[in-house]
């Protein structure tokens, strides 16, 4: 595994100037008290994404919001396993497992929590599943600003931030994880999401490190 590492380190390695910070669904959705599909933990990495996004703006380095959003206008198959996404009836219960119009289209539940705003000019990329990629702008959108290189950040690590990890190295980006700026539900799932990505499809690092490198680019 270290002689993995060492590859992974060499070949995948941010490029300076042409590297862009990825925030995957970091949504009141998501993130909200009470919310029916709050992921806790995700509460926690959010001082970790805004020092990131302090030295990505310093550096003039693209920042990218990604924002799961579910509608009825395009029912698709993630909001029947999830029917937390579906619209809620008003004055009906929700919660997990019912519709709670989690991450629905035109609801404040769909956008990203204010700590994390974009600002004016960022690129906010609304997707319909897990793979920020499919199906949306991402990809020319980086191709434009001349981006080879991602460090991905977000919410939840073995779901919508793994899926975009994996569909950015097939697309031929590399690959930074920030394995203190990504959460999920429970740790031991966090530990294996992480090591998979280790293993196959980027680097993971701290935040520190992170900050370290882009700080010395001039």
């Amino acid at each position: 595994m270290a002689e993995r590492r060492e590859v992974f380190e060499r070949v995948l390695a941010p490029e300076p100037g042409r590297t862009a910070l990825v925030v995957v669904d970091m949504q009141r959705g998501f993130l909200d008290p009470g919310e029916a599909m709050a992921v806790p933990p995700a509460r926690e990495i959010v001082p970790v994404i805004q020092h990131l996004l302090n030295v990505f703006r310093a550096k003039r380095l693209p920042v990218v919001f990604t924002e799961f959003v579910y509608s009825e206008s395009a029912p698709v198959l993630i909001g029947r396993l999830h029917p937390e996404h579906q619209p809620a009836a008003p004055g009906a219960p929700r919660g997990f497992g019912l519709p709670s119009s989690s991450c629905l289209e035109g609801t404040p539940s769909a956008e990203t929590v204010p700590d994390l705003a974009p600002r004016a000019g960022e690129v906010v990329v609304k997707k319909r599943g897990y793979d920020a990629f499919a199906g949306t702008s991402l990809d020319g959108t980086l191709r434009a600003r001349n981006v080879t290189s991602l460090v991905v950040t977000g919410t939840m690590t073995d779901i919508c931030v793994l899926a975009t990890v994996t569909a950015a190295l097939h697309r031929e980006y590399r690959v930074t994880v920030v394995e203190d700026g990504v959460a999920t539900l429970w740790l031991e799932i966090q530990r294996a999401a992480l090591d998979i990505i280790a293993r196959a499809y980027g680097r993971v690092v701290s935040a520190k490190e992170v900050v370290d490198q882009i700080s010395s680019w001039s």
